[in-house]
C-alpha cells in the first residue's frame, strides 16, 4: 500500500504533480501557503494584497515545477518565487502611484490605491497594522531578510540561499532592518500609522 499524500515528501509530491496528479500539488500548497502568505504580508503590509501575491506565487510555481530541484527544500524554492512576486507587486504599485498622481485629481480616485478609512482603521488591530506598515516600508533588501528570518524563521543559511547572498550579508541586513524598524516605530509613536 502506497503512503498517503500527507505522508509523502515535498519532492515526491512535486514529482506526482508533474505526472498530472493535481491533488499532490494541492498538498504542496496546503503545506506551504501559510508561510508564503506571511512572507507576502510582510512585504505588502496588507492581507488582501498578500493573498493576491500568494496566489500568483503558487500559479508561477506550478508553471515552473519542472525546474524544481528535489535535492533542495521546496520551502526555499517557493520562498524565492514569493519574494520575486513581492518585488513585482512593489514595482506595479509604484507605477500605479505614479499614474494616480499624473492624472487630474477627479480621475485619480479610480486609480489610487484604496486605503482603509479612519473608521475601519479604528476597528482594526491598530498596533499590528502599524508594525506591518513599518515592515512594508523598509527597503526591499532589508525587508526580505527580516521577513525570512524573523517571521518565517528561516535560518541564516536558508535566508542566504533564498536571497543568493552570503550569510554575513544576511546578518548585516537583519541588524540594519531591526534598527531601522525600531527607529521607525519609535518615531511614529504608538497608535499612529
Amino acid at each position: 500500500m502506497s503512503p498517503s499524500l500527507t505522508e509523502r515528501s515535498d519532492p515526491e509530491l512535486a514529482a506526482l504533480a508533474l505526472a498530472g496528479q493535481q491533488s499532490a500539488y494541492a498538498e504542496l500548497m496546503r503545506r506551504h501557503r501559510d508561510a508564503v502568505f506571511r512572507l507576502a504580508r510582510g512585504h505588502a503590509g496588507d492581507a488582501t494584497e498578500a493573498l493576491d501575491i500568494t496566489q500568483e506565487t503558487f500559479i508561477s510555481a506550478f508553471a515552473a515545477l519542472a525546474r524544481y530541484d528535489g535535492a533542495r527544500p521546496f520551502r526555499l524554492w517557493i520562498a524565492r518565487i514569493a519574494i520575486n512576486k513581492c518585488h513585482d507587486w512593489a514595482r506595479r504599485r509604484a507605477v500605479r502611484r505614479f499614474f494616480a498622481f499624473a492624472r487630474p485629481m477627479e480621475e485619480a480616485g479610480a486609480v489610487a490605491d484604496s486605503a482603509p478609512s479612519p473608521e475601519e482603521a479604528a476597528h482594526s488591530q491598530a498596533e499590528l497594522r502599524r508594525i506591518n506598515a513599518a515592515i512594508a516600508g523598509l527597503p526591499g533588501n532589508l525587508k526580505d531578510v527580516l521577513v525570512l528570518r524573523a517571521i518565517e524563521g528561516a535560518s541564516q543559511a536558508e535566508a542566504a540561499q533564498i536571497l543568493g547572498i552570503s550569510e554575513k550579508a544576511v546578518e548585516t541586513r537583519l541588524y540594519r532592518a531591526r534598527n531601522k524598524l525600531a527607529e521607525q516605530l519609535r518615531d511614529d509613536g504608538p497608535g499612529r500609522v
